[in-house]
């Protein structure tokens, strides 16, 4: 592993921090950790610290945790002032809108914003292949010129141009992970013969942190790859052995477009098809590293496709997966949840509330509702959530193959099958935003009051804000089905805990909608 140039006294005597954009991301949050272990001060920006708050690393002496936004200049010098570096490491793929524009102004904003707050040098980890190929990807391209603007600027910025990026968790991995997992046999686009030269994970994190104070790579563009190169077709192989599966067949045709790879890829993995078609794009160009010039500068022994795998594997089966793609994105409640559902949201919040008491400690009963979802399914009428679940990801939702990515513990911020962590508050408050496809907005929340004589009373409300009249049918229509399962979910949770219950399941929400402002 590569050793940065100051001593660790020196730097936690008061050195400058250094700032990582896109810390809730895959590479992201493993990266601050990384150089919080080398002994640097950290700023970790995200659009939502609450996420970064979850982090077992968020209340080290070194860390601070940042609020902002790249497609937001003033944030994002406030957040660049009295840093001594920045990693660029975030990307609008899979956003909403035109993801190549928001690149666009984000890096534009962050050349800018490194300029104004003085910053000695910028870290960016875009894509490799060649920016005069005329049928590179969008995603690959979007990467290049992001690549190009931050190298425009005053500030010197390196730019580290990989592949595929294998570690688990990634969104790479888990699309090789599920298609094999789940398919013997695999009807595959011509791009399963192309070449790649996959790197792990901890091999860029490796070459990150030693960008951070070699002066050979100051500014310099750099291609990161693996010791091998690879087709896809050997990557599915090698994996299939890994996981001890007998050899799938694979059987490459021309009719299959990116965007129809995109949506099986949907269908069969956890991965969202607006992820998987820039990624799927991408795949159809060779991805093979022209200059090893980073193996001398910043030398370390690199994993082959094998080794890599087997580790990915073993931290997934030890469910010690560090980040997730899941992880990225913003963790914005809906603003009618703020101050007692505030006035200024309008409309008519649909609830449905049912309570019962057990004669259980809350400690006993907030274990059972950590574990939700996932494995663990949600208690009662699994084959319901399952079917709601289909019929998610048919219509282009998260559905429930994202499950969670630990079986017991939960942090704000993580995705729990179609809902995401809004809120933790053990062991007496739980509270999930639906991701689902729906006519409106969606939250669920358990609370759990501690009563005399060692009982706890338990909560499950779930509140609808709709759009429109299809939002109000959907909630009616539904009605009936939310009583019959919330009922049976309490029921089935308390017969999980083995406790008995004092009182209920009763509902304690009125029938019709509640009027505001």
């Amino acid at each position: 592993m590569p050793k940065s140039r100051p001593g660790k006294e020196a730097v936690l005597a008061g050195g400058q921090p250094v700032l990582v954009t896109g810390a809730t991301g895959y590479v992201g949050g493993r990266l601050v950790p990384r150089l919080l272990d080398a002994g640097y001060r950290v700023r970790a920006l995200a659009r939502s610290p609450l996420k970064l708050q979850g982090r077992p690393w968020a209340g080290h002496p070194l860390i601070e945790l940042a609020a902002g936004d790249v497609l937001d200049y003033d944030s994002l010098l406030r957040a660049a002032r009295g840093c001594r570096a920045a990693y660029y490491l975030v990307h609008s793929m899979g956003a909403a809108g035109d993801f190549s524009e928001k690149d666009r102004i984000a890096a534009a904003n962050m050349a800018q914003a490194a300029a104004a707050a003085g910053l000695e040098r910028l870290i960016y980890l875009g894509g490799l292949g060649s920016a005069a190929d005329s049928h590179l990807s969008e995603h690959l391209r979007s990467r290049h010129e992001v690549a190009r603007i931050l190298q425009s600027g005053e500030v010197p910025a390196t730019f580290l141009r990989a592949a595929m990026i294998l570690g688990s968790g990634s969104a790479s991995f888990e699309i090789m992970r599920y298609l094999v997992d789940r398919l013997p046999v695999m009807i595959t686009p011509r791009w399963v013969n192309n070449p790649v030269q996959p790197i792990a994970i901890r091999n860029v994190l490796n070459y990150l942190v030693g960008c951070l104070e070699h002066p050979g790579v100051k500014g310099e563009t750099l291609d990161i790859g693996g010791p091998e190169v690879v087709t896809y077709r050997q990557l599915f192989d090698i994996y299939a052995a890994e996981a001890h599966l007998p050899p799938r067949l694979i059987i490459p045709v021309p009719v299959l477009t990116p965007r129809l790879s995109a949506y099986w890829i949907h269908l069969v993995t956890p991965v969202p098809a607006a992820l998987a078609q820039p990624l799927a794009e991408g795949l159809s160009n060779p991805v093979v590293c022209q200059d090893n010039r980073i193996r001398d500068l910043i030398p370390q022994e690199l994993l082959d496709c094998r080794q890599t795998i087997r580790l990915a594997l073993a931290r997934v089966r030890q469910q010690s997966v560090d980040t997730c793609w899941r992880d990225a994105g913003p963790l914005i409640p809906p603003e009618w949840t703020h101050c007692g559902d505030a006035a200024f949201a309008g409309g008519a919040i649909l609830s449905c509330g049912y309570r019962l008491r057990l004669q259980a400690r809350p400690e006993e009963v907030w274990k059972l509702i950590t574990r939700i979802g996932g494995e663990t399914g949600w208690y009662y009428a699994n084959w319901l959530w399952a079917i709601r679940g289909w019929l998610d990801r048919v219509l282009g939702g998260a559905g429930l193959s994202r499950g969670r990515l630990h079986p017991t513990d939960l942090k704000a911020g993580d995705a729990l099958d179609f809902w995401r962590v809004l809120a933790v508050e053990p062991p007496t408050r739980l509270l999930l935003l639906a991701e689902m496809k729906m006519p409106g907005e969606a939250l669920m929340e358990w609370r759990l009051t501690p009563l005399a004589e060692g009982r706890t009373e338990v909560q499950l409300l779930s509140r609808f804000l709709p759009r429109g009249l299809g939002g109000i049918l959907y909630w009616y229509g539904l009605f009936p089905f939310h009583q019959w399962v919330y009922r049976g979910l309490l029921k089935a949770m308390a017969a999980a805990a083995g406790k008995p219950v004092i009182f209920g399941p009763t509902r304690f929400t009125p029938a019709l909608p509640r009027k505001r402002g």
